[in-house]
């Protein structure tokens, strides 16, 4: 019995997101794609930065996600910035939509990745923004976190 070789798991995350929000909820969603789209995110192509989350009757819509062209794909090939259905449970939907009604709450994509069972996931957060003193204590802790973490890893070598 041959081991199987097991794929790189693919993950495309909004990195900016995490500077410019805190994330109050988190919920995975699944998006209505083509067969082309599928394949172009399998090989990592895909940018989260100008995308965000809409409602539109009732149903959550995330626009602007950019996903390049298939290499190669045909004629029946899939446009870059279209409109994407995300499919949530309808309780997970009542929930983001009571969040946005707050003043400054907005539904912020985070992350694709794909599933144990193959299918291409979206995490999308309840997110609220962060003024600009928020964003500076976030980094001054990464950089002390870094700063501990490095002088650690000098003292176990010793």
């Amino acid at each position: 019995m041959a081991k199987e070789k097991k794929k790189p798991a693919i993950e495309i995350t909004n990195r900016k997101a995490s500077h410019e929000y805190f994330f109050v909820n988190e919920f995975d969603a699944g998006i209505m794609l083509t067969g082309t789209e599928v394949k172009s995110i399998r090989d990592g192509n895909a940018n989260m930065t100008d995308a965000y989350c809409m409602f539109d009757q009732g149903e959550l819509w995330i626009r602007n996600l950019y996903i390049a062209e298939y290499e190669y794909g045909t004629d029946a090939n899939h446009s870059p910035r279209r409109q994407r259905k995300l499919l949530l449970k309808k309780n997970e939907l009542r929930k983001l939509e009571r969040g946005m009604k707050e003043k400054g709450s907005t539904i912020v994509p985070y992350r694709i990745f794909v599933n144990d069972r193959g299918f291409v996931k979206i995490t999308v957060c309840l997110a609220r923004g962060k003024k600009s003193f928020d964003k500076r204590e976030t980094i001054k802790a990464r950089e002390s976190k870094r700063e501990l973490d490095r002088v650690n890893k000098a003292y176990k070598v010793r």
